[in-house]
C-alpha cells in the first residue's frame, strides 16, 4: 500500500512540474497551425489608355479601276462621300502642294473653336499677310461668321490667320493643332505650314487625305453651308458699309447638283479643286491637283461615278 501511495504520488510529482513547465513555456503546451503572411497588394498607377486608331474616312480599292476617263491632273481621286468607298484614283497617294485646300483644314477646326456669331478684333499681323487679302483694318470688330464666309468663298488669307488667332492664340498654336487633327485622322502624307497655304514650301497632301478630310469636314452643317454657297452679300461698319463674297467655285455654276467645295491655286500648286456634287441623295467627293483644267477634271470624274 505504501509503495502504492509512493507511486501515485511520484507520478503527481511529475505530472505536476510539467504543467508548471508548459504554463512557463507555452509554445510546449499547444502547437498552433503555422498560417502564411497575407500576400502584398502593390499599387500600380493606372496604365495609359491605348490609342485609338484613326477613323477609316475612306476605304478599298478603286471600285471603277480600268474605266476610262479622261482626267488631265497628275493626281485626282473620286469617293462616295456617304460611304468613303473609293471609286477611281490616279497616283492617290502623292505629295502635292495644295495651296488654298489648306482652308478646309482651317475651316474644320476653326468651327469649332470660334463661335459663329462672337465678335472678333482683328489683330494688326493679319492686315500684312501676301494676298489674296480681303482687306480686313487692325482693330475693326467682325462676326466671325463673316470671317467664314471670306474664308472659303473668297479665300482671304487675312480671314485665316485671324481665324487661326481667334482659335489658338496665335498662328503658330494653330498650325500645330492643324498637324495634330491630321495625325489624329490618319492623314498620313499631309503637313501644314500656314493657315492659308500661301507657303508653298513644306505644306502638302494627297488627293486621298483631302477626300478623307473634306468628308470629315461634311459632318459639320456649317461648313456644308459655307462651301455650297454661291454669293453673299454681307454689312459692314463703315467706311466699307457692305460686301459681296462671291464663291470662286464656279462648279457651283457648271455642274447641276454641285455643292462645294474649294478651289485653289499658286504658280508652284497648279490649279487644284476638290469638288462634290448630290444626285438621286448621293453625294460625291472629286479631288483633282495640278490640272491644266480643273473643272472639266471634276466633271469628268462625276460623270463617272453618277453613271455606275
Amino acid at each position: 500500500m505504501l509503495l502504492v501511495v509512493l507511486a501515485a504520488a511520484g507520478v503527481g510529482a511529475w505530472f505536476g512540474r510539467h504543467a508548471a513547465t508548459a504554463a512557463q513555456h507555452p509554445a510546449l503546451a499547444q502547437h498552433p497551425a503555422k498560417t502564411q503572411p497575407a500576400p502584398r497588394t502593390v499599387a500600380h498607377p493606372n496604365p495609359k489608355p491605348e490609342p485609338q486608331p484613326p477613323p477609316r474616312l475612306l476605304y478599298g480599292a478603286p471600285l471603277l479601276a480600268g474605266r476610262h476617263v479622261r482626267v488631265r491632273a497628275p493626281a485626282a481621286i473620286l469617293v462616295d462621300a456617304g460611304t468613303g468607298r473609293v471609286l477611281w484614283a490616279e497616283r492617290p497617294h502623292q505629295r502635292r502642294k495644295i495651296a488654298s485646300l489648306t482652308k478646309i483644314m482651317t475651316a474644320t477646326l476653326a468651327l469649332r473653336e470660334v463661335p459663329w456669331g462672337s465678335k472678333i478684333t482683328v489683330a494688326r499681323s493679319v492686315t500684312r499677310v501676301p494676298l489674296v487679302r480681303e482687306g480686313l483694318r487692325a482693330g475693326e470688330h467682325v462676326r466671325a461668321w463673316k470671317l467664314f464666309y471670306a474664308l472659303l468663298l473668297f479665300s482671304g488669307n487675312d480671314d485665316a490667320n485671324q481665324l487661326a488667332i481667334s482659335s489658338a492664340g496665335s498662328v503658330h498654336a494653330f498650325l500645330r493643332e492643324m498637324n495634330d487633327k491630321a495625325r489624329e485622322l490618319g492623314l498620313r502624307d499631309t503637313h501644314y505650314t500656314s493657315p492659308s497655304g500661301i507657303r508653298d514650301r513644306g505644306n502638302y497632301s494627297t488627293p486621298w487625305d483631302l477626300a478623307a478630310l473634306t468628308r470629315y469636314a461634311f459632318r459639320n452643317p456649317r461648313f456644308n453651308q459655307l462651301v455650297r454657297t454661291k454669293l453673299i452679300h454681307v454689312r459692314w461698319a463703315a467706311p466699307t458699309n457692305s460686301k459681296i463674297y462671291v464663291n470662286n467655285n464656279f462648279l457651283l455654276h457648271l455642274y447641276t447638283g454641285a455643292n462645294g467645295v474649294k478651289t485653289g491655286y499658286t504658280s508652284a500648286s497648279g490649279w487644284c479643286l476638290v469638288a462634290s456634287a448630290t444626285k438621286h441623295g448621293r453625294r460625291l467627293i472629286a479631288v483633282v491637283l495640278d490640272s491644266p483644267n480643273m473643272y472639266a477634271d471634276a466633271r469628268r470624274l462625276l460623270n463617272l461615278g453618277f453613271s455606275h
